[in-house]
């Protein structure tokens, strides 16, 4: 039950990471293109520094999931997993989720066949961190 508990807020702090670090590059280009502003084309409005500032809000969230993800998980706290198999399964998660991201909000990229191959060795890695 702790592993299903701990992927499932590891996932979670994924989706709010991936957010609050690339959902700027879509949403302000919509702001900005909506907004009557002289800013360049795919650019926003708002100042960098306000951009910063919401992508923390939004990542504050994020740590809030991701923490006790890994204190629960973590075998030092009683978790199933080691710390190298927690990191293993949150960049696997990350990679998961941005490629979502990616295709579901920009819809400018293109899954290919190298992309499918490289998840496949990312199945290999988890795979070999987890055999004992």
């Amino acid at each position: 039950m702790k592993s299903l508990l701990t992927v499932g807020l590891l996932l979670v702090a994924n989706v709010f990471m991936t957010v609050a670090w690339y959902g700027h590059l879509k949403f302000g280009a919509s702001a900005a293109s909506n907004a009557a502003s002289t800013a360049a084309p795919g650019r926003s409005h708002l100042p960098l520094i306000a951009i910063i500032l919401i992508s923390w809000g939004i990542a504050f969230f994020e740590y809030t999931v991701q923490i006790p993800a890994n204190r629960i998980g973590f075998a030092g706290n009683g978790g199933p997993f080691s710390l190298i198999q927690l990191k293993i399964i949150q960049e696997v998660l990350s990679l998961a989720v941005f490629t979502v991201f990616t295709l579901v909000v920009f819809r400018t990229e293109t899954f290919r066949v190298n992309h499918l191959i490289s998840f496949a060795l990312l199945i290999a890695a988890v795979f070999f961190a987890f055999k004992k």
